[in-house]
């Protein structure tokens, strides 16, 4: 028997359970959070191959997937096309209008709705959130607003914790496990 999300507490998952939208920052949430710049100054990011998977694995299992940065940065844009991530909104200065948007154009409401991020610009979000997610390696001021943090730190796969969170609230772990036999 795993033990793996065995401690998360009965409120969380019941928090998770109404999860059908998935937000998530950027930089620090999705990324570790450091910036790299080449010497013709093009970004570079680096994406955790098992956080891809726990995206895909939400929107296989109709938990919308979106993206939701401050920043405008071409490798996101690429990742998230890779990823068939349909909800993109980078240069989101106000995350919380954005999100409050999108929740409105997707006719749900914000009890459904997830958001994980790692840093002040990411409070107006998870205030809104059902379920307000901090990475492992969160700013403490937004840790300790958060209703659940995961044990793995952002670009380290946080994302596949949450959506493997959100999978066993809905309890659709066993359907995904059989699927991979």
């Amino acid at each position: 028997m795993s033990t793996y999300l065995a401690d998360v507490p009965a409120e969380v998952l019941a928090r998770a359970a109404k999860i059908r939208l998935a937000v998530f920052d950027v930089d620090g949430t999705l990324t570790d959070g450091r910036l790299w710049y080449g010497e013709d100054g093009h970004e570079a990011k680096i994406f955790h191959v098992h956080d891809g998977l726990g995206l895909k694995l939400l929107q296989n299992n109709s938990v919308q997937v979106a993206i939701l940065s401050a920043r405008i940065s071409h490798p996101v844009a690429l990742r998230a096309e890779e990823l068939d991530i349909a909800h993109v909104y980078q240069g989101q200065n106000d995350k919380r209008a954005c999100l409050n948007q999108l929740i409105d154009a997707l006719q749900l409401s914000p009890d459904q709705v997830a958001f994980v991020g790692d840093d002040l610009p990411d409070l107006p979000a998870m205030a809104i959130s059902g379920l307000a997610v901090a990475v492992a390696n969160a700013h403490p001021w937004v840790a300790e607003r958060a209703h659940w943090q995961t044990r793995r730190s952002g670009g380290q796969g946080a994302a596949r914790e949450v959506a493997d969170l959100i999978l066993l609230a809905q309890g659709r772990v066993a359907a995904e496990q059989e699927r991979w036999r």
